[in-house]
Formats: structure tokens, C-alpha cells, sequence
């Protein structure tokens, strides 16, 4: 699959992005993007591979970041053609966009980073369909701006994704007003499933979790009307690299997908 070349229509086909937190190595990737991209042929759903080559907003800073732009790029490209699936990662800086443009088909930026203009002008500027996660501190209505600035690039493939808000007490609480609130603007509106359970700082030098609440989470904001979940997964939640607390166990991604889609179909 070339750069580009995945297609996705909101209106026909729910959508899973799904991976480990960050690249760890290359069989990891491969394991969890094997059986993700499994699931969804079986279940007709869209699928997109996530990691990320660099963790940039870690808590601590000797928490493990990644491999790095040039060797994380050649992972996220051997899974691609491996696996003959989309793959998405996140930049943290506008002249990483060229080079994640290469091999992602969707560029994602990250929550705390969703008003840098010119980071998006980039992203837009990129061709690549552009995934822009809602920052915590920003209301649903403020991401207006967010995708006019994208648009004004001439860029129209722009997803949004809500993954909670702070609320003050070392937790996210999630307003799922937010998933029609963001639609409004005429783009599709994924949930993080698994950001939306973390405890920022909450263990000191790493950022806790509530994995259990990962399901609750995603089926309401699949009733709620989200297009698409994002889920971090990991065949050993405990052992990830990055954000062990919150990441779903890969033996649970399946029967949560069906759980997600049955209702789907009963809230159409």
C-alpha cells in the first residue's frame, strides 16, 4: 500500500486505530497490527495501524521516547508493506511532517499540540489525511479553528478525536457531548478509548490508568455516535513501554470491537 492511498468514508464503515502506545520493535508491530487488521476484515470494519516513533511529552524524562524519527519510520514502513496496511504516527514538530508523510497515510497531532498553526498548516500542507486530537483544555466548539486551519491549506480529509478533558483531581473526565459537537463541522469524530482512562501524573513519574473503564467508555461513545474508536493495545499491557495503565489487553480488542458494533447497529 502506497502513502496515501487509504480511503475512508465515515458514512460507510466504522473505523479502528490500533497499536502499542510506541514503537517498541518491530515484532510487537507486527503481532498487534497482524491481529487487529484481522479483526477487522472479519468484521468489515476500517482499519489503521498507530505507534508512535517518538513519545515527546513523556512524564519523566528517562521514560522510554521510542526509536526515533528515521528508525521508527522504517518500522512503522516495514509493517506497512508487511501487513498491507494504513499506518498512522504522530509529529511533534513541523519538519517531522515530510518525513512521516513518506509512510503515513494519516498524520496525528497530539492533544496538547492541537492549536500550533503552523504544525497544521504542515500536517495539511502534507497531503495526508490529517487526525487532530482534541486538547484536554479545549472545548468541543474552540476545534472549529482547529480545522479551518487545516482546510485553509486545501486539505478536506481531517478527523477529529475527543480523549477527555482535565477536570482538576489528577483525572480526565470525558463530556461525550463533545462527539456531535465536533461533527457539526462536517468531519468524522473518533474516541480515544484508552487516553480517556488515564490519570495524568497519577503514579508519580508515569501517568496512571484505569484500563478496566476502557470498554464502559467505548461503547457509550460508540451509542454517542462516534465514527471510530482509537485504542493503544498491547499483547502484555503491563510490560508497554508507555501508558501500561491505561492500554488494552490485545485478547480483549476483538470482543470489544463486537460489543462496539452491535451497538452501533442498534443506535442507527
Amino acid at each position: 500500500m502506497r502513502p496515501g492511498n487509504f480511503t475512508w468514508s465515515s458514512a460507510d464503515r466504522f473505523l479502528l486505530v490500533a497499536g502499542p502506545c510506541v514503537i517498541e520493535n518491530a515484532d510487537i508491530c507486527l503481532r498487534i497490527g497482524e491481529a487487529a487488521a484481522e479483526m477487522c476484515r472479519r468484521h468489515n470494519v476500517a482499519y489503521v495501524f498507530k505507534a508512535s516513533f517518538d513519545k515527546a511529552n513523556r512524564s519523566s524524562v528517562g521514560s522510554f521516547r521510542g526509536h526515533g524519527l528515521e528508525r521508527g519510520l522504517e518500522i512503522l514502513r516495514h509493517v506497512k508493506e508487511k501487513l498491507g496496511v494504513a499506518v498512522t504516527t504522530d509529529v511533534h514538530e513541523s519538519a517531522q511532517v515530510a518525513a512521516a508523510a513518506e509512510v503515513a497515510d494519516i498524520i496525528q497531532i497530539p492533544a496538547f499540540l492541537c492549536r500550533q498553526t503552523d504544525l497544521l498548516l504542515a500536517a495539511g500542507r502534507s497531503g495526508r489525511m490529517v487526525n487532530v486530537k482534541k486538547g484536554q483544555f479545549m472545548a468541543p466548539w474552540e476545534m472549529a479553528q482547529v480545522v479551518e486551519k487545516v482546510r485553509s491549506t486545501g486539505n478536506q480529509q481531517i478527523i477529529l478525536t475527543e480523549r477527555g478533558t482535565f477536570f482538576g483531581y489528577n483525572r480526565l473526565v470525558n463530556d461525550l457531548t463533545a462527539i456531535p459537537q465536533m461533527q457539526v463541522f462536517g468531519v468524522p469524530v473518533l474516541f480515544d478509548a484508552t487516553h480517556s482512562t488515564q490519570l495524568p501524573g497519577g503514579s508519580g513519574s508515569t501517568s496512571g490508568g484505569r484500563r478496566e473503564f476502557v470498554g464502559l467508555l467505548a461503547a457509550a461513545a460508540t451509542a454517542a455516535g462516534a465514527n471510530g474508536l482509537f485504542i493503544e493495545t498491547h499483547p502484555h499491557p503491563d510490560q508497554s513501554l508507555s501508558d501500561a495503565a491505561s492500554i488494552l489487553a490485545l485478547d480483549q480488542l476483538e470482543p470489544l470491537l463486537r460489543r462496539c458494533l452491535a451497538i452501533r447497529r442498534a443506535a442507527l
